[in-house]
């Protein structure tokens, strides 16, 4: 990326254009590959869960089967370039950002990404089979299930995504606390007013069973806390270090004068030896004289 202090508004788009550009390319790659080389057990892992149930899926629509392939192609290369677009969006960002500010948002890139996984991961295994299990037995006995593939698939990924944003609460905890945006004191006095957000949104986002809430409401709660004992760890670190800085800064401001005075007591000895050592050299020329 360019230097901040000399981009103008052209370079500013003109890295923004850098940035879409290998950020679609790379979805593109990797959604090519994995449409051709993995279509087939990508797909048999989707419907893994309605295969267990011995549901069978069914398709309404000559293209149906090919347009949910290609679909699911892309879900799964935007998770696999998904390094590739936050590092392009941290570049972009970084140019921006004070070196102090910079430090915390390397960390958490990373970390982003791998808890983005797990949270994907979590809805898939544990939550999304409960909550097929709740809908489809709320129809009752006598009703068989005709679901079709596409509509199958656009609710797994729209049920999993959120679980995905949902466990970077932690990290965005940590970077505000960071950027001095939110303290511990803060997070904690606020804490009955973040459940009732909490509640509000895994009733949102999750499909309208109590299971499904739950099971996104108590995760949400647990990392509302865990985003405070980190905040307070580093509230704490950030606090020893500045005592550390300011006691340092002491002890050289005690240093400092005690240097002037010796090195004013060496002038002092230096210029008494020069004196007694010019009135040894008028003592000798005297001598010398007479």
């Amino acid at each position: 990326m360019s230097n901040e202090k000399n981009m103008s508004l052209f370079d500013h788009l003109e890295d923004l254009r850098r940035l879409l550009v290998v950020s679609l390319v790379s979805v593109l790659i990797t959604s090519f590959g994995i449409f051709f080389a993995f279509k087939d057990p990508f797909m048999d892992f989707l419907l893994a869960p309605m295969h267990r149930m011995d549901i069978d899926i069914v398709i309404l629509a000559p293209a149906e089967a090919f347009i949910t392939q290609i679909k699911a192609s892309v879900f799964a290369g935007i998770l696999v370039a998904l390094p590739i677009i936050l590092w392009q969006i941290w570049s972009f960002i970084m140019p921006a950002l004070h070196y102090h500010e910079r430090r915390p948002v390397v960390a958490i890139v990373p970390a982003s990404f791998v808890l983005f996984l797990a949270g994907v991961s979590f809805a898939y295994y544990m939550v999304f089979p409960l909550a097929i299990i709740f809908l489809i037995g709320v129809a009752g006995e006598g009703i068989s299930p005709m679901i079709s593939l596409s509509r199958y698939v656009s609710f797994l990924i729209s049920f999993c995504l959120p679980f995905g944003l949902v466990f970077q609460l932690p990290l965005v905890i940590l970077l505000l606390t960071k950027l001095g945006i939110v303290t511990p004191a803060f997070l904690a006095e606020k804490r009955k007013y973040a459940i009732l957000v909490i509640a509000v949104l895994s009733a949102t986002l999750t499909p309208p069973d109590v299971i499904s809430m739950m099971l996104m409401a108590g995760p949400m709660v647990l990392f509302y806390e865990i985003g405070i004992i980190l905040a307070r760890i580093f509230t704490r670190k950030k606090i020893e270090t500045e005592i550390e800085k300011v006691e340092a800064e002491t002890e050289t401001e005690k240093i400092e004068p005690e240097a002037e005075t010796e090195t004013e007591k060496l002038e002092a000895d230096t210029e008494k030896v020069d004196s007694e050592a010019e009135t040894v050299e008028v003592k000798d020329e005297s001598e010398e004289t007479k």
